[in-house]
C-alpha cells in the first residue's frame, strides 16, 4: 500500500458568487500542499516513515490554510484546527460540503503542532530521535485515516 495509490482531492476552486477573498493565497497554499503531498508519496515508496509523516503534516496544514485564506490573511501557525472550527461554527465558509472541511480540521488536529515538532526534533525529554518516533505503522495508520475520511475536500464542480 502506498501514498501514491490514494485518491487525494483538490480543495476549493470556486465558492460563492464573484471574486473570492484570498483566492490567490488559497491557490498558493494548495500548490504548497500538493508539493508536500508529492514528497510524502515519494517518501512512502522509499520507506522513509519520518519524512512521510513530516510531509503529510505540512500537506494537511497547508490545505487547511488554503480554506482559511478564503476568509482573509492567514497567520503563521501549525495548528489551523481551531480557526477552521470557529469559521464553520460562525458560518463564515460558504461551502456546499462543510463536513469535508470538518474532516480537514480533524486531520489538521491529528497532524498538528505536536507532530510537526516531533518529526523535526523528536522527543528530547525521552531521548527519542524523530526516526525512532515514526515507523511504517504510523504511515499506514495515516493512509487508513485518509482513505476512511478524505483529505482535501473537492469543490462541488470537480468530478
Amino acid at each position: 500500500m502506498g501514498v501514491a495509490t490514494l485518491s487525494w482531492f483538490w480543495l476549493v476552486a470556486g465558492l460563492g458568487d464573484g471574486a473570492m477573498i484570498g483566492a490567490d493565497s488559497a491557490l498558493y497554499r494548495l500548490r504548497v500542499a500538493e508539493g508536500f503531498l508529492d514528497e510524502a508519496r515519494q517518501d512512502m515508496s522509499l520507506r522513509r516513515w519520518r519524512s512521510v509523516m513530516d510531509n503529510a503534516q505540512l500537506a494537511v496544514e497547508n490545505a487547511a490554510k488554503a480554506v482559511l485564506a478564503l476568509l482573509g490573511p492567514v497567520g503563521r501557525t501549525h495548528n489551523p484546527t481551531p480557526l477552521l472550527q470557529q469559521a464553520l461554527r460562525d458560518g463564515r465558509l460558504a461551502i456546499s460540503a462543510p463536513e469535508r472541511v470538518e474532516r480537514l480540521a480533524e486531520l489538521a488536529g491529528l497532524l498538528g503542532f505536536d507532530v510537526h515538532v516531533q518529526t523535526d526534533y523528536g522527543d528530547e525529554m525521552a531521548g527519542h530521535t524523530p526516526w525512532e518516533l515514526f515507523g511504517e505503522a504510523d504511515a499506514c495508520h495515516l493512509i487508513f485515516v485518509q482513505k476512511c475520511g478524505g483529505f482535501i475536500p473537492r469543490p462541488a464542480s470537480q468530478p
